[in-house]
């Protein structure tokens, strides 16, 4: 504030009692964002609409803050409805000299964390973007600062822009920035500890050409986007090469645990202009191949192929306002999916013997019947449903593709004004050991077989019992047994991953039974309360 820098009206004291927050938010007005003073990237972050919601989100964030930084104070602001979140890399060496390199877009979002960065931001004027640059400059001296650090803005439907926080480090969203620059970040860091000047001055900084990043995450986008775990059992990765670059920290046969930030890489493509950048990009997150854990992959296609994404239409609500595309309803596989699958599981099995005669019936995968022909019944099961299916050698498998031919649609032969034709079409079906991996609509499906004598309902089931969503630890068990709780009612509180989950009432009615303590580590679909129903 001192030094010039424009502010988002809030609180930002050193009472951290919830009396003095709750004046604060009244006199800002509702809705206010808590956020937590000494961290970022979305912990310790919550959206209040209304007073009655105050001290439960409070009492939340400050815990996400302690856990994730070690510092559980927060200040509040105000909610500034539909900004773009963008924001400026400076970088300051230890003889005095500060400058920019460019701004960063970062506002498709989830959980105020962000999913897509780019560089630089879409429809910003040459003017806005020095005076931007401008402001963080002097928020970095205002304070001394040497090295890699990141000031971010919110930036107003009118132009105006406001401080949010300033990250210092050098952040996930760093190589946009060195691609559209050529500028190597984590060299010029090194430079400057060592106490060497900056190489360049502000008016030598390069622009070239647009970048855009996508974090892959292990997380369920249908499920709120809470983080998943499990075993990599497929990772395949997009080939980096020009203007192609994947940054990651896993590998196939990896344990995703619930301890660590569910990020599992980035994936970053530079075009002379942002379309080619854009299209760059969706061609390597079509490349990239994830089995075994839950990932926003598909999620993150649907978001570059979206067109208000092509059009540039950004802000921070753009993943709820295109809530019906980005995140379509889950629906039953056609049948189509399930014969495809069926050929694919009996083409990618090993023959049981006679490698070296492709013609001797115990090398034939559908069996042998004297006088019949070979026929086999599979029962597969996909995304919880179940089916039996009979091959038909439909398609055919070589590698990791599997070819089939089906007829175009009638619509699309009567507008064209020709007779209905056959078209050739190639998915990635990908087995690994007992899971094939079959590609439908841009998305990986897990397809295994199973034993309908030997398959046996889970016995532990509770009739109205609520179950963990994720795994992950008991941070506050809210009731006891025989407590009488209102719908929405918060009952407990799972943490993972730094983030926390409040599991509530759906609906008014009496505690039964708790099946969980605080500090306890539970797993996916444990049931942790049985709750009874009020009776009318």
């Amino acid at each position: 504030e001192t030094a010039g820098v424009p502010l988002v009206p809030g609180y930002h004291g050193a009472a951290q009692d919830i009396e003095t927050f709750r004046a604060a938010s009244n006199a800002i007005g509702y809705p206010v964002l808590l956020k937590a003073a000494a961290g970022g990237g979305g912990k310790g972050m919550k959206v209040v609409e209304a007073e009655n919601q105050l001290a439960e989100a409070l009492a939340s964030a400050q815990r996400e803050a302690q856990s994730s930084f070690g510092d559980s104070r927060m200040l509040v602001e105000k909610y500034v409805l539909k900004p773009r979140h963008v924001e400026i890399q400076v970088f300051a060496d230890q003889h005095g000299h500060c400058l920019y390199l460019n701004e960063r877009d970062c506002s498709i979002q989830r959980r105020h964390q962000k999913v897509v960065e780019e560089a630089p931001a879409p429809g910003l004027s040459a003017e806005r973007s020095r005076a931007m640059g401008e402001a963080a400059v002097k928020a970095a001296q205002a304070i001394g600062y040497v090295g890699a650090g990141t000031v971010e803005f919110l930036l107003d439907e009118r132009g105006d822009f406001f401080f949010m926080e300033m990250n210092t480090r050098l952040q996930v969203e760093h190589p946009v920035t060195e691609l559209i620059t050529g500028l190597d970040l984590v060299a010029w860091q090194i430079r400057v500890a060592r106490g060497e000047p900056l190489p360049l001055t502000q008016e030598q900084v390069p622009l070239i050409g647009h970048a855009i990043e996508v974090r892959l995450y292990a997380e369920d986008p249908d499920n709120d986007f809470l983080p998943a775990t499990g075993t990599l059992a497929l990772y395949r990765e997009a080939a980096a090469g020009p203007g192609r670059r994947v940054d990651s920290g896993v590998s196939e046969g990896d344990e995703v645990s619930p301890f660590y930030d569910p990020m599992l890489g980035k994936l970053i493509a530079w075009g002379e202009n942002r379309e080619e950048a854009r299209l760059r990009l969706l061609a390597m997150l079509k490349e990239t191949c994830v089995g075994g854990v839950r990932t926003n992959l598909a999620f993150l296609t649907r978001v570059l192929a979206h067109p208000a994404f092509a059009a540039a239409q950004l802000d921070t609500g753009f993943i709820p306002r295109h809530e019906a595309q980005l995140l379509p309803p889950v629906s039953e596989l056609p049948a189509e999916f399930w014969q495809l699958a069926a050929e694919a599981f009996v083409q990618s099995a090993a023959p049981l013997q006679r490698l070296d005669d492709a013609h001797s019936p115990w090398s034939n995968h559908s069996g042998l019947r004297l006088g019949l022909p070979a026929e086999t019944d599979l029962h597969l099961v996909c995304n919880g449903s179940a089916r039996k299916v009979r091959p038909n050698a439909s398609a055919h498998l070589d590698g990791d593709w599997l070819t089939c031919r089906s007829e175009l649609a009638r619509d699309t032969a009567i507008a064209s004004k020709r007779a209905p034709t056959e078209v050739e079409r190639r998915l990635r079906a990908i087995r690994q050991g007992d899971t094939l991996y079959l590609q439908w609509r841009g998305e990986l499906h897990a397809v295994t077989r199973f034993d309908p004598i030997a398959e046996v309902e889970a016995s532990h089931q509770h009739h109205g019992g609520l179950t963990a969503p994720m795994n992950g630890s008991i941070v506050r068990v809210l009731v006891e047994a025989g407590q009488a709780v209102e719908g929405g009612t918060a009952l407990v509180v799972l943490e993972a991953m730094k983030m926390e989950h409040s599991i509530r009432a759906p609906h008014a009615g009496t505690v039964k039974a708790l099946y969980c303590s605080e500090g306890e580590m539970v797993s996916e679909g444990t049931v942790l309360v049985e709750l009874d129903e009020a009776s009318a």
